[in-house]
């Protein structure tokens, strides 16, 4: 397929590129940086021969593969994202390259005594005398998702070098800021022109997903009253103590680390507070429409038993929803997932369909009318500095998109 040192020098040169994203900010990019890796890719897609490339003002990159197939075929597409998480730096990514990987621990980073170990990592064994791209221990690596582009641009590269090989038009995409949830939010479903497409977003070899959570954010404001402590009998009221009431009162083992497959959570990521307001950041998931519905009642209820409780309104909720289950949208046009779970087969790959349990621009696409099942791109540990990715998955992966187009064709 794709030479093992071309593709490890081409993923290299993307992750080396710091494209973190920004919540905080309105502009899209959400980073100026992001433009660097963006403008790189415009050229590349162009010199490996591929037509119609453009990038538009919000950095969304198209591309087009023309079919080399007299019979009339549907279009497919394939969808990466080029922003890397803020939850951890991706700012000077120095990755490391292992070869013959032996089964034992990883010293990312001697100084730090920072290790990867297979004692916690178990799927590191599943990697055995395979090629490891790790971390220096300081940075995440980025391979969410520059693994999926990696993989698709080397695609289409053997694609356009392979031309025996018959296949019909294939788009591709390149979005920012997926990782703050605005992947998709100025993709142009009509420009893309495809009857289908598939994001490279999933993590080892075999996923291959199209249901994911519901989602919403609910910002939970507590509010307080400061008077000096030395006369507050009667008086304070410490929002602090009554946001630890709230977060006690809900139920303990439905948050993440209690949790797997298709069990939803209450996921309390930042909070923030003072004797007169305290701020309560939660994440609502759930796989289930149904009950994603009754979590965001509860926590609505339980603002409105301690408002009562104090018998005047202390604590105030405000509940967006942010994306939803891409399965109703899938469902009927499954034939799109056999192809995938085919491709793999040939690939001598064992199909792991599961639910996602977090988003992808697949769901917000799907809904937008572009059904978008997710494939593997091969990295673990995403969004930290125990994040790895084996180079054999990404050819995997290469060989799972090339044999799509090939039975797209037939």
């Amino acid at each position: 397929m794709i030479e093992k040192k071309h593709l490890i020098n081409r993923f290299v040169s993307y992750v080396t590129v710091d494209t973190e994203s920004d919540p905080t900010s309105k502009s899209t990019p959400s980073t100026e940086k992001q433009w660097d890796l963006a403008n790189a890719l415009v050229e590349e897609l162009k010199s490996i021969g591929m037509q119609e490339v453009s990038i538009d003002e919000n950095a969304y990159i198209m591309a087009t593969l023309p079919s080399n197939s007299e019979k009339k075929l549907p279009v497919i597409g394939f969808i990466s994202h080029f922003d890397t998480s803020p939850d951890f730096t991706g700012a000077n990514v120095r990755p490391q390259i292992i070869e013959n990987y032996d089964g034992n621990d990883i010293i990312l980073n001697k100084e730090q005594n920072i290790i990867l170990s297979p004692s916690y990592f178990e799927d590191l064994l599943l990697y055995k005398g395979q090629t490891l791209i790790t971390t220096d221990g300081n940075t995440l690596l980025g391979a969410d998702d520059k693994a999926g582009i990696t993989e698709i641009i080397s695609a289409m590269e053997y694609l356009i070098n392979h031309p025996e090989i018959k296949h019909g038009t294939i788009k591709v995409g390149f979005t920012p800021d997926e990782e703050i949830g605005r992947g998709a939010h100025k993709f142009d479903v009509k420009k893309f022109g495809a009857d289908w497409a598939y994001t490279m977003d999933g993590s080892q070899v075999g996923e291959l997903e199209y249901e994911n959570f519901n989602a919403a954010g609910a910002v939970v404001t507590v509010k307080g009253k400061i008077v000096h402590p030395g006369y507050a009998k009667g008086k304070m009221i410490n929002s602090m103590y009554i946001a630890t009431q709230f977060i006690n009162s809900l139920p303990q083992l439905e948050t993440p680390e209690h949790t797997e497959g298709r069990e939803g959570f209450f996921h309390l990521h930042n909070m923030a507070g003072a004797v007169e307001e305290t701020k309560l950041h939660y994440i609502i998931r759930d796989h289930d429409r149904l009950h994603f519905e009754a979590r965001k009642n509860v926590i609505n209820k339980l603002a409105e038993d301690i408002n009562t409780q104090y018998g005047r309104e202390v604590i105030t909720i405000e509940i967006k929803d942010q994306y939803f289950n891409m399965r109703e949208k899938i469902e009927p046009v499954m034939h799109i997932v056999s192809i995938a779970e085919k491709a793999m087969v040939k690939a001598n790959i064992k199909p792991l369909v599961k639910p996602i349990r977090g988003g992808t621009d697949g769901s917000q696409l799907s809904y937008m009318g572009l059904p978008c099942p997710n494939i593997f791109a091969g990295g673990h540990n995403f969004h930290g500095r125990y994040e790895y990715v084996p180079v054999e998955s990404m050819q995997k992966a290469i060989e799972v998109i090339v044999n799509i187009a090939q039975l797209v064709a037939k």
